[in-house]
């Protein structure tokens, strides 16, 4: 999207509770934010919509992101891209192009100014919405969609205040459409492979997890006018927590059932010093440049947060765009036989050799061992034991299409093989707004010297009766 105005709104937001780093005493009591609010409808767990013959699709957002999702839906059958929407003009007419020559109709073409997307969702012929904006426009812009009768589907985060994951819990359960998050590392082939393995029961009863999303990103803040940096510069100058824990956390509350037979409980965190970015701008722009002109980054270089379940187990997420090491998303899942850790991928178990699950043994034979004393890092016997079904079905094609590996084109393939066959998506509204409030909770918690947050129950208690997203094909 454009972002003039978009910025100008953000820059009016960042002086609200919710939005900067604020003093402890602005913040309501942790134990009222999070109550939970009345029902605005029925639970939408496990919802299932009628079959669609053929998907209809408009973007809100046809950049970085979006460019990337509508480059998939050209690519999927039984999907109409009926309408595009972005206010930079380059973004809306290379879309447009996309579209007609990859033998499309033209799609319908919408970029006057910020509010032009109301104007999209005016239309008919559309069902399914893909919001691929600047984060705070996020939630308004799903809620706008579910009120229009579309189902959502929004990049990462979802929200960015615990009032925003709500308002995305209430509309679709009053809407009765679907919002999802656009979670796209939870089909990375590693992650659905854990998956695959934690649901097997490889590892026992799990313990703990540890997500992460390392990768260093101030290259972002020379796009400075237009562009991804323009706007997420801003988010690092005027706020301080984990503004962005979904793609280490995504997997792992799925190996645990987050909202699914457990939910989150409480969090602590903490900042490490913001020093990079203000060094990033002294030594690579001008002294009179408008980052030189921020007086205070209060981002911490470095977010750790400590998660608790309703269960007892524990999870360690830490998010750093700033500092100058190598990328990592640290997927870890630990638990009573045993533990798989990535970036390296890396795998130790706690079985006498005969008891290794049969898996496993067919693919090693004698060479099986279990040795949890060391890393097992040959991880082509387990690709070849666990594969997700997902990966073997649609993994060459995925990965001949591209898109961080594949994961990309997995995921808009199985959310348009849901709605073509009406089944459950993967992922809910409870996961977007549960996954996405970990941000806001961990400045409060930041702001409070790290005091113990809860995470409110989105679910609504339907956590407890709904078991565990299965191993799907």
């Amino acid at each position: 999207m454009s972002l003039a105005a978009s910025r100008r709104d953000f820059l009016k937001l960042s002086t609200l509770a919710g939005y900067g780093a604020v003093a402890a005493k602005t913040l309501a009591p942790a134990a009222a934010r999070a109550q939970t609010p009345p029902a605005a409808g029925q639970t939408v767990m496990g919802l299932k919509t009628p079959k669609m013959e053929r998907v209809r699709v408009g973007f809100i957002g046809v950049g970085a992101r979006g460019g990337g999702h509508l480059g998939d839906m050209l690519k999927i059958e039984g999907v109409d891209v009926t309408a595009v929407c972005d206010t930079h003009k380059p973004n809306l007419d290379r879309a447009v192009k996309r579209v007609v020559d990859a033998g499309r109709p033209q799609p319908a073409a919408f970029g006057d100014g910020p509010e032009a997307y109301k104007k999209m969702l005016e239309r008919d012929d559309i069902d399914i919405v893909y919001i691929a904006t600047p984060w705070h426009l996020h939630t308004p812009q799903a809620v706008a969609a579910m009120n229009a009768g579309k189902h959502a589907f929004s990049e990462v985060p979802a929200a960015i205040t615990l009032e925003e994951s709500w308002a995305l819990v209430n509309t679709a359960e009053k809407t009765q459409r679907h919002c999802m998050m656009l979670e796209n590392v939870n089909y990375g082939r590693e992650e659905l492979m854990v998956l695959n393995m934690v649901r097997q029961g490889l590892f026992g009863e799990l313990l703990h997890g540890e997500a992460a999303y390392i990768h260093e990103l101030r290259g972002q803040m020379n796009q400075v006018e237009q562009g991804t940096g323009s706007w997420r510069t801003l988010h690092y100058a005027r706020r301080n927590g984990n503004l962005y824990p979904t793609h280490g956390l995504g997997p792992v509350a799925q190996y645990m059932g987050i909202n699914q037979g457990d939910r989150f409980d409480y969090l602590s965190s903490v900042s490490s010093p913001a020093l990079g970015r203000p060094l990033f701008a002294k030594e690579r722009f001008p002294a009179d440049h408008k980052w030189n002109q921020i007086k205070e980054w209060r981002c911490g270089d470095m977010s750790t947060t400590i998660i608790k379940t309703v269960k007892g187990r524990s999870i360690l997420v830490q998010w750093d765009e700033t500092s100058p090491r190598p990328y990592s998303r640290h997927n870890l899942i630990q638990g009573t036989r045993g533990t798989f850790a990535g970036f390296p991928n890396r795998i130790a178990l706690d079985y006498k050799k005969e008891e290794l699950p049969e898996p496993i043994q067919k693919v090693l034979g004698d060479k099986a061992r279990s040795d949890y004393h060391g890393w097992d890092q040959n991880m082509a016997p387990w690709f070849e034991a666990y594969d997700h079904p997902l990966w073997k079905r649609m993994g060459a094609e995925a990965a001949r299409v591209g898109g961080h590996g594949g994961m990309d084109f997995i995921m808009n393939w199985r959310v348009i093989y849901c709605l073509r066959n009406g089944e459950p998506l993967d992922q809910t509204v409870y996961d977007a707004a549960a996954w996405s409030v970990i941000g806001p909770l961990s400045e409060e918690s930041v702001a409070r010297r790290s005091a113990s947050v809860d995470v409110p129950d989105f679910t609504r208690g339907v956590w407890e009766r709904t078991p565990p997203w299965g191993v799907v094909s």
